[in-house]
Formats: C-alpha cells, structure tokens, sequence
C-alpha cells in the first residue's frame, strides 16, 4: 500500500467530519510555498520567474504556523521555488511534525543528501523528491545535466537514513510511456515508499511554452503508462485520480481542495493560477467567484489542466461524497487492479521513440538564477 495505514486513517477522519457538518468546500492539503527562489531554472516552471526582491523573500516559521492553524487540513505539502534553500526549514518542519501534521517536503534533492542531518525521520514526514523520468528526460526537464544522478543520489540516502521518501514525476509532451514505466521500475528498486504522477500545468511564465499535453494527449499516454501496471508499484495517489488521468472517471476541478499560502498570503484561486491574494483563508474561499474556473466554466486558463492539486481532492471528495464512490474506492483498495488492457499495450508497443535536442538554456535571468547546463525549480541561487 503507498499510504501509511496512520496516514489513511487521518485524512479519513476529517473528510468525514467535514461531510458531517455540511462543508460543500474544505481543504484537504495545505500547498505551503515559504519561498520562491531555487536552485534550478526549469524550462516548463511558472514559480521562478519573479524579480530579484521577491525571491529572497520568504515566511517565517511563525507565519506558516499560523497558515496551517489557519487552514486545519491534517497534510501539508511544501513545494517553493526549493524548500531545503530556506534557513528555518528544519524548524518550520518540526514544528509542522509536533502538530502531527502529515508533511510532504518537496524538493529537487540537489541538496538532500548533505541536510538529511538537520531533519529526523516521523512518520509524518516524507521527502517528496522531484524526478521526473529517466536521467535523460529528468536531465532535460530540469535543464541541468547529471541532475538525475544527483537527486537518485538523495533519494538513496534519504532512504538509507530512515526516512519516508515519495517521488513526484511531472510529465510533459514527448514524454516516452515505455521510459516512465522503467522509471517506476528503477524508483521502487531504490527503496521509496510510493510514487506520484501527474501532467505539467501550462504556465503562462513558463519559459517553454510547446511541451504541454492536451487533456486528450494526456489521457492516451497516461492509459500507456498506467494500465497493465506491475503490482511492484506504489502510487502515494488517490486510485480514482489515477483513473481520471489514464480516462476512466470523469471530475470537475475543487480548486479549495489544495489551497495555497505563499509571501503575498493567500493565493486566489488555486496553486496554479494567480488571481490575486486574500489576507486570510475564510477570505479566499467567500470571495472567489468558484463559477469561473474548471473546465465546465469556460476559463481557457482551466481547459487543459489535470494536474492532481485541483483534481486529486475531486476524486477524494467523490470517494466520501455517495455510497457509490465509497464503494468504488473501497474496491480499488481492497482488490488493487493492474488494469489489463490490450489496447493500451498496443499503445505502448507502437509509441514513437521521442527524441531530444539540446538542453534549454535558461539565459539571462533577472533573478540572476545560474544555469549551468523541469517539475521543480542551478547551481547557484537567486542574485543578491
């Protein structure tokens, strides 16, 4: 199972209170960004690309105390910019884990292996690790060469120290369905907990703009990739969400599912969308016309979005929100399926090998971000 039975048992406890006091919108996980600045200029990121004043600005450990008291989801997941380039993390961290909040610590592992001393293994942490692919297509996704080998490299020591370790793997067109499934392959062997996949979100300050899928490119590759699954893996997602990606289940987005907190407070509507900022989370959710976003509202913005933060809570809710979805999910838990499927083998054996040109060149950052040679955030960091 890739979800720790504890784990489960939480967030089972607090959808069901939620749907016991008639909440038509509560949060499920708390998208913590205490930081933009990285160490990494991806080519398919929209976190980076802000002014040199705004990425050296950061939360204190008071201020995310307070967001997540605030919120009151019982996971809290810290993607940036790079978490492990911000002084207070490790106490930001103890003190999420004092609070006995499930805590997903995103990052890049280009630094995982020499702070692992500054953290203690719970089971309420996990280092979610960012990779995303194989080393070649990692390598160009992050547009740094070896930053493949670095990040498994964390992953392995991570893993040697104790620690709860999940990966997040962000696919982009041209990805190869035969590449991910090695790439499954290869992660289980290192020892990690369980994997999570999802499609890139197209960002409007992404510096590539020709790499994200279509939900329609979405859902083929994503059929290829995760039918006639091995049982060997481990997915640290929601089945049905699965399902929704490989075109078996059809959900709306719940943007309040996964809302965001950052220096400029809290972010309308969603992670991936910037429609201004409200000073407090009640504020957030009565003052955003939920009508315009999801694909059903119109929002060209929403039309081609798929990414788990607006729609694995959609699958969760469904599985708390009728007897039905209790049961299909119950099922998928119960008796895990492998998805056979003859179509999506044919797929796979006749998918065109992608080939890839030169690493993009991320050049002349105002940030004075370094790109030495993407779903996360070079060698050196945001320019003084």
């Amino acid at each position: 199972m890739g979800i720790p039975i504890s784990q489960m048992f939480t967030v089972t406890t607090y959808v069901l209170k939620q749907k016991l006091s008639g909440r038509k919108r509560y949060p499920l996980v708390l998208m913590l960004e205490p930081l933009f600045r990285c160490n990494l200029a991806c080519a398919g990121c929209g976190k980076i690309q802000y002014p040199a004043h705004i990425l050296k600005a950061q939360l204190t450990p008071e201020q995310c105390f307070k967001a997540v008291e605030e919120c009151g989801t019982p996971m809290v997941s810290i993607p940036g910019g790079e978490p492990l380039l911000h002084p207070d993390m490790p106490e930001i961290v103890a003190g999420l884990v004092a609070r006995k909040k499930y805590v997903y610590m995103c990052t890049n592992a280009l630094l995982l292996k020499e702070k692992l001393h500054l953290f203690k293994p719970s089971k309420y942490l996990s280092f979610s690790v960012h990779v995303d692919g194989q080393k070649e297509h990692h390598d160009m996704s992050v547009c740094r060469e070896c930053g493949n080998d670095i990040a498994m490299e964390g992953v392995r020591a991570a893993v040697a120290a104790g620690f709860r370790v999940t990966t997040n793997t962000t696919l982009f067109d041209g990805a190869d369905p035969n590449s991910v499934r090695a790439h499954f392959d290869e992660l289980m062997a290192t020892g990690v907990e369980s994997m999570m996949v999802s499609p890139g979100y197209t960002y409007d300050k992404a510096p590539d703009q020709n790499h994200f899928l279509g939900k329609a490119r979405s859902r083929k590759m994503f059929r290829a990739i995760l039918s006639n699954r091995k049982k060997s893996w481990q997915f640290n997602t929601h089945p049905l969400f699965a399902e929704y990606l490989m075109g078996k289940q059809d959900f709306e987005c719940t943007p309040w599912g996964m809302p965001t907190y950052s220096i400029f407070g809290w972010q309308k509507p969603c992670y991936l969308l910037q429609d201004g900022y409200a000073d407090t989370f009640q504020e957030m959710l009565d003052t955003v016309d939920w009508a315009n976003y999801g694909a059903k509202s119109g929002n060209p913005q929403c039309a081609n979005c798929m990414v788990h933060s607006g729609h694995e809570a959609s699958a969760v809710d469904y599985n708390f929100g009728s007897l039905k979805g209790f049961v299909e999910t119950a099922k998928r838990y119960m008796f895990p399926s492998t998805y056979e499927d003859e179509g999506a083998m044919k797929l796979l054996n006749e998918w065109p090998k992608a080939g890839h040109g030169p690493l993009v060149q991320i050049a002349d950052q105002p940030t004075a971000v370094v790109v030495t040679t993407s779903v996360n955030e070079t060698t050196s960091v945001a320019g003084d």
